[in-house]
């Protein structure tokens, strides 16, 4: 009977053990369930908002391509950058936070004790992540300031010193820059302290053109600035220009040439384009009036002892850099006296 007694109570004991753990069981799968569709549907709603958005400006524009927006007001593309950065770095935000509280709360439904009875452990290791994961804490909050304050956003073309090129992806710990050869840089926000954004407001074309020394400077000016007006008002072209073109004047003189400055305001990215096909047109009028450019040849200094040197030449004191140029490299020496 007693045996029977005792029997009865494990087996009762056990049952009860087993019911606790299938029923933490289930609520980790409850948890994690829960954790996985918040996350869907929180995905689902950040991407509609943003397509949304992004489709009101195309339909306000009256485009279908986002690269057409370009020839639409400014504010527009900056609109359509920066709702897909945002949008970009919520996802990661709601991923992380959601795998944070999913895994918490699967520990404290398995053992409720768990994190107090390692509460000096716990503070030991966050102790020891908090210094190793400065980097990464560096690198959420500059990722975040970067995004609020609107120095960057994708499509962008920017210039962060570490890489340069267009902005494909902005992370809360990494920014991915497609440079003009087509690699990708992984750059981490915390490593960035500067950025220089080209598709912002507008860019400026600036073409520097070295003419004779005995040409009519006025009419090289004139024959300048009717081509670069002759572009702007091209309908193919003056959606890209934002103001009319003008000359700066002479920036600099030689005696092989003399240099004149050309500007033009154009839509941020719009630069590279029209600064290519102005010179083709600059190219076509000079070549049309009979100008033709001066070469300009580097000055070649020889030096005593130098192969092909004349013994009459006069001689300067050379760079003091040149001696350290490495093996071969002429050795400092005074002038030489002129021969009476």
């Amino acid at each position: 009977m007693v045996t029977a007694v005792a029997i009865d109570g494990w087996t009762a004991f056990w049952a009860t053990i087993r019911g606790i753990y299938e029923m933490k069981l289930v609520q980790v799968i409850v948890i994690i369930v829960v954790a996985v569709v918040l996350r869907i549907v929180l995905r689902f709603v950040i991407d509609r908002v943003v397509k949304r958005i992004v489709n009101g400006v195309k339909k306000r524009q009256g485009v279908q391509d986002t690269q057409a927006l370009s020839t639409s007001p400014l504010s527009a593309v900056r609109v359509v950058q920066r709702t897909r950065t945002l949008g970009s770095v919520l996802n990661n935000i709601v991923a992380v936070l959601l795998v944070i509280v999913a895994s918490l709360s699967v520990i404290t439904t398995i053992n409720p004790t768990i994190l107090g009875s390692f509460a000096l452990i716990t503070a030991a290791l966050g102790a020891g992540l908090g210094f190793g994961a400065q980097n990464i804490v560096k690198d959420v909050l500059n990722g975040l300031f970067m995004v609020a304050e609107d120095q960057l956003g994708v499509g962008d073309i920017v210039d962060l010193g570490l890489a340069s090129g267009v902005v494909e992806s902005v992370g809360i710990r990494i920014t991915q820059i497609r440079d003009v050869n087509g690699t990708v840089w992984f750059v981490r926000n915390g490593e960035i302290v500067r950025v220089g954004n080209m598709s912002q407001g507008w860019s400026r074309v600036i073409i520097d053109l070295p003419v004779p020394y005995d040409t009519d400077v006025a009419a090289v000016r004139a024959l300048m600035l009717d081509v670069a007006t002759d572009m702007a008002a091209d309908p193919q072209w003056r959606s890209r220009i934002l103001e009319r073109p003008e000359i700066w004047g002479i920036e600099s003189i030689s005696a092989e040439a003399i240099v004149i400055r050309l500007v033009m305001k154009t839509r941020p990215g719009a630069q590279y384009d029209v600064a290519r096909e102005l010179r083709s047109r600059l190219k076509a009028g000079l070549d049309a009036t009979g100008v033709r450019l001066p070469a300009l040849n580097g000055l070649v200094v020889a030096f005593a002892g130098a192969e092909g040197a004349k013994d009459d030449v006069p001689l300067t004191e050379p760079d003091p850099v040149a001696s350290t140029a490495g093996p071969g490299a002429a050795e400092p020496k005074s002038p030489r006296k002129p021969r009476s």
